[in-house]
């Protein structure tokens, strides 16, 4: 299920459009949910990482960032990163055909409040089960969702940390993790190649030994 969609300028996060549904089932109260969605909205720039999923408990929060637009959505744990994305791939391609010139120029929060109709009606083809199943098929470029950057929503703003500090975390992991790979490939090559020396040198005795001998 998606619980709340906020779509936000990145450059100061202002909100420009949103979507909430209420969950009368679980009786889960969104009000917190929303309070941290607009936090994080503030705290996002040019530098946060494109595509993110922060833990919030039994729900999530997943994130795009395209032409200077954040999409946002809350949904549950269990429901599937692939899809939560392609909704927001496919928000992004409709927000942007609509109101991408203006954006820049807004300054009136929710100023394409009535983008919420066309949220609505996408919303119920990404979560119907029926639809979901035809969804195998998307033009997305989550072909790995499992190197979508994860983390945790509490953390992220309790420590007043930038989402581009995550990222920069995250692309330093990644450049010692390269780093001891050309190390140890580096070290197989120098044990390979000290075992054919050493055989070389075993060969190379012996005959020097048989011809001696045979002298």
């Amino acid at each position: 299920m998606i619980s709340l969609t906020i779509i936000a300028r990145v450059a100061d996060g202002l909100p420009l459009a949103a979507s909430i549904q209420e969950d009368e089932q679980s009786g889960r109260d969104l009000q917190q949910y929303q309070s941290q969605a607009k936090q994080l909205c503030r705290k996002l720039n040019a530098q946060s990482p494109d595509r993110c999923t922060l833990e919030a408990g039994d729900m999530n929060f997943h994130y795009l960032i395209a032409q200077g637009v954040c999409y946002l959505s809350l949904c549950e744990a269990s429901f599937p990163r692939k899809i939560a994305f392609a909704y927001l791939e496919d928000l992004h391609s409709e927000f942007y055909d609509q109101y991408g010139r203006r954006v820049p120029t807004v300054t009136r929060p929710y100023s394409f409040i009535e983008f919420d109709t066309y949220i609505q009606k996408t919303k119920k083809t990404y979560v119907d089960s029926r639809a979901r199943r035809n969804l195998g098929s998307i033009n997305t470029e989550l072909q790995d969702v499992q190197r979508i950057m994860v983390a945790n929503i509490e953390e992220v703003l309790q420590r007043g940390e930038a989402l581009s500090a995550l990222d920069t975390k995250a692309s330093n992991l990644s450049t010692m993790s390269k780093k001891y790979r050309s190390d140890a490939k580096y070290l197989n090559t120098r044990s390979t190649y000290a075992k054919v020396a050493a055989v070389a040198v075993f060969f190379i005795t012996l005959i020097v030994y048989a011809r001696f001998w045979w002298l």
